[in-house]
């Protein structure tokens, strides 16, 4: 095996791949990283068993072939290179030269023959959907997951294709959050599934490559293609596509639609980016509660604890009857911070009742988006 690579390239395709690398020491063979050059490109594979990740860089191969080489050590080299052209060679023995002007370096690896491959899908069903819609709609919910090792099946985002919709949920049982977009799913593709943390945090970060994400998954396993059309495209050096293929959370995700309150609430409209920051504010002094106070086109936010209080005041659109709510202002930050649109709509009702943050999908919109968050009893 032999070939030539733009240093950067090479970097930004070993760093896609790292994070997914085993720790099981009993498999040291998943700390390394596949490396298999063939024309025009080398494609770069990494695997905990739970999760796998592959991509293809551009590059220039005069000699086809594999090699596995350790990939935390191997990123850190290739970063360090001061020179742009990268030579890599390997012949039958499970080593490689990384090479460039005045540097060389001898890594040692393990037979190719070793690193399991990646799992194909069979009988799946599939989708696909625009790329940054997809990763927007993850941010906009994956704050709520469930840290909680007992509650596993929280610990991740539950995808659910049914009738006319695409819905993503994460609640960790101190709040919910859901999002919606309109596409058509025909009777006999529709499904679901629940994405652990781990791959949900690996999708926010895949890079801005290609247009498009194919969704493919089974029972027990789901795949996600970035699709990349323009191989000219010399700012990244990503060639063909972007994989990733995960195990899915096993068990049934909770009925999660009796938690979104049924009654009638009160409305108040809130300039997110205001709200955000009088939140954070006083926060500063409280980070444990907040307190609003809303009343006719005004909202008081205040924190108080030992240190002292803080007393921030917004307008607001709102013509009904005075109430007090307190929260967790994490809870509150989460979702502000991780919408884009100007105006949200905050529900409410009594200092017993949750908050509900809404955006209701426009007109020329496909998505819509509620976050559900439970009170802290206000003394």
């Amino acid at each position: 095996m032999k070939f030539k690579i733009n240093r950067d390239f090479f970097s930004s395709g070993l760093q896609l791949v790292t994070s997914v690398v085993g720790t099981r020491k009993t498999m040291p063979i998943l700390q390394n990283v596949l490396i298999e050059a063939r024309s025009g490109v080398v494609r770069l594979t990494t695997t905990n068993l739970d999760l796998g990740a592959r991509c293809s860089v551009k590059a220039d191969v005069s000699e086809e072939g594999t090699v596995t080489l350790p990939v935390k050590e191997l990123g850190r080299i290739v970063r360090e290179l001061a020179d742009m052209e990268v030579n890599v060679e390997s012949n039958d023995t499970p080593k490689a030269t990384i090479s460039t002007r005045g540097s060389v370096f001898n890594v040692v690896g393990m037979e190719s023959k070793e690193f399991p491959p990646l799992p194909e899908l069979k009988e799946q069903k599939e989708f696909d959907l625009d790329r940054q819609e997809v990763v927007s709609m993850l941010k906009s919910v994956s704050y709520a997951q469930s840290v909680n090792e007992e509650r596993y099946m929280l610990k991740g985002v539950f995808f659910q294709f049914a009738k006319d919709r695409l819905s993503l949920v994460a609640t960790d049982g101190r709040r919910l959050a859901v999002t919606r977009r309109e596409m058509s799913v025909s009777e006999g593709d529709e499904g679901e599934f629940i994405l652990p943390s781990l791959t949900v945090s690996e999708l926010e970060k895949l890079p801005a490559v290609g247009e498009s994400v194919s969704i493919s998954f089974t029972d027990r396993q789901v795949a996600f293609e970035l699709k990349i059309e323009n191989n000219d495209d010399e700012t990244t050096g990503f060639r063909d596509s972007v994989y990733l293929v995960s195990k899915v959370v096993e068990g049934k995700y909770p009925n999660y639609k009796q938690v979104i309150p049924k009654d009638d609430f009160n409305a108040a409209e809130i300039e997110r980016e205001l709200m955000q920051e009088c939140v954070h504010r006083a926060a500063l002094v409280s980070d444990e509660k907040v307190t609003l106070r809303i009343k006719k086109n005004e909202m008081e936010i205040t924190g108080q604890s030992s240190l002292g209080d803080a007393c921030e005041s917004m307008g607001i659109g709102y013509e009904g009857e005075e109430a007090t709510v307190s929260f967790n202002p994490r809870f509150l930050l989460d979702p502000l911070r991780s919408l884009q649109r100007d105006k949200v709509t905050l529900e409410f009702r009594d200092d017993m009742s949750p908050g509900v943050f809404k955006v209701q999908k426009e007109a020329d919109a496909k998505q819509s988006f509620l976050c559900v968050v439970m009170p802290i009893r206000t003394d």
